[in-house]
């Protein structure tokens, strides 16, 4: 019976996956024998069309695959995808994967087998923007109603049900994503709309990925163990009323890489349009490491000329620019962040009143808080004007009031009740070695640093409930022992030169 499917599936992919799976539809229950019927035995998924759907129950067994135009896992389907699976995809047909509304996807990895989804270019030859990404959407709150989700696919997100569950990401790589289906619509390397709190994302690694690496739009979803490495544009993109709690993550720049767009380590918006719209984007972030472009590279220079993509410019419409800010937080967002570092950015916090909102009031209310943070070797802790690299007080974004001595920016983050803490160098830090150009690079805090023996991190409302782990340091690691490196083993950060 298997060989008779395996012939099937190779000589008529698209007319056999759709037959069948239509069939699985309208089986609520189907015969726990029969939920395996549909097993990837190829190694090709999609047709390289941008309306392929999944719809049934399906396997993805362990083994090597070519991912072939926009794939939908359609509302009521299911994908499992096996530990130690590869999925590379195709440039030419911008594949993606896109989770619909009531589609789940199951990629449960290890630590040992991590799934992996990457380019199928050959090694040396891979770039941000090789394929699309995956999109996951969600039935989740976000501000702005039903949404179409960014970068091109079809699919709506957007609901009531907060809780909803699309699945589950673990132990996942996406690198070298980000294709632009037009111009400034790119998919991220993981892009999440509205995607509920049922879902669980833990352990996902973003590399290279050619516009942010995580995009929240709305939704409550939560997540620990994230990873942005080497991305074009921002890291941590909230949007649209996302509520969701992270803790536990890495953000490494390569000072070479940075869109026309001011690449941010965080960048959270509520509503361009409206900023005061319900619900508010007002996550939680604790415990993440955040190294900028400043100190890998001694030649470093803030300007387009200087940040040239090097080998891994994709070439493709995507434009380079500069990097701004460690936290940029604008448009009536309510972001708070805790017991995290940042180091290495030409601005180090960013409060903006643009587009009409009162973030800065927000701020002052205590609806968004930053504190136990430490801050090292920005250029300027705070700016207030989205692209002016100005230390100076703006209450609308626009017009500085010169007689201010400082930004609410930075006034807001050293004042004492926030109990932050801003150094001169990267090297008072203590991380053991953080310049991701140099091989052996490790973002962990050595004995003796500001980040370690910590107490009262977790006192504040936001991140007193069980969600977050009561932890005694700063930052996304415990120590620079082994046995505290939450990367070991599933991560790479030198997927160029890895033969998949």
């Amino acid at each position: 019976m298997k060989t008779k499917k395996l012939l099937m599936f190779i000589t008529a992919l698209a007319v056999t996956m759709t037959a069948a799976l239509s069939c699985q539809k309208d089986d609520p229950k189907p015969d726990p024998i029969e939920e395996e019927q549909i097993v990837f035995e190829g190694n090709v998924i999609g047709n390289g069309s941008q309306e392929f759907e999944i719809k049934g129950t399906h396997i993805i067994k362990k083994g090597k695959y070519v991912l072939k135009g926009w794939v939908y896992i359609a509302d009521g389907a299911t994908l499992t995808i096996e530990p130690g699976t590869i999925i590379k995809g195709d440039k030419d047909t911008k594949a993606a994967l896109i989770v619909e509304t009531g589609g789940k996807i199951y990629a449960q990895g290890t630590a040992d087998e991590p799934i992996v989804f990457t380019s199928n270019q050959p090694v040396g030859s891979r770039k941000p923007g090789d394929w699309g990404g995956v999109v996951i959407c969600g039935k989740a709150k976000n501000n702005k109603t039903e949404m179409i989700i960014e970068g091109g696919p079809r699919s709506k997100h957007g609901g009531n049900n907060d809780n909803d569950n699309s699945g589950v990401l673990s132990y996942v790589r996406i690198e070298f994503a980000g294709y632009p289906f037009k111009t400034d619509q790119e998919i991220n390397g993981l892009t999440m709309g509205s995607v509920g709190s049922g879902t669980k994302i833990e352990y996902v690694q973003v590399s290279y990925s050619n516009d942010d690496a995580f995009e929240w739009f709305g939704g409550s979803v939560n997540s620990k163990y994230l990873i942005s490495y080497h991305a074009w544009d921002d890291d941590f993109d909230t949007d649209a009323g996302f509520t969701g709690k992270i803790q536990f993550g890495l953000i490494v720049r390569n000072p070479k890489i940075a869109d026309v767009s001011r690449s941010n380590g965080f960048e959270s918006d509520n509503n361009a349009d409206a900023p005061n719209q319900q619900p508010v984007t007002a996550p939680v972030f604790s415990n993440i490491t955040i190294v900028g472009p400043v100190g890998q590279d001694p030649a470093f220079v803030n300007t387009s000329a200087y940040i040239d993509g090097g080998v891994y410019n994709p070439n493709n419409g995507s434009k380079l620019g500069q990097f701004q800010a460690a936290i940029q937080i604008r448009r009536g967002s309510n972001l708070s962040l805790y017991n995290s570092i940042a180091v290495g950015f030409p601005v180090g916090l960013a409060i903006c009143n643009d587009k009409g909102s009162q973030t800065q009031e927000a701020a002052t209310a205590g609806n968004l808080r930053l504190k136990n943070n430490i801050f090292a070797a920005m250029t300027i802790p705070g700016s207030d004007k989205d692209g002016s690299f100005k230390d100076s007080l703006s209450t609308d974004a626009t017009v500085f009031i010169k007689s201010a001595p400082e930004s609410f920016s930075s006034t807001f983050f050293k004042q004492t009740a926030n109990n932050n803490q801003l150094l001169t160098t990267l090297s008072a830090v203590m991380l053991k070695q953080p310049n991701s150009l140099v091989s052996g690079a490790n973002w962990a805090p050595m004995a003796g640093s500001p980040a370690l023996n910590k107490t009262g991190l977790f006192t504040d409302t936001k991140v007193s409930d069980s969600f977050f782990n009561n932890v005694t340091f700063i930052g996304a690691f415990r120590s620079d022992a082994a046995t505290d490196n939450w990367t070991a083993k599933w991560s790479n950060f030198d997927p160029q030169n890895t033969a998949y």
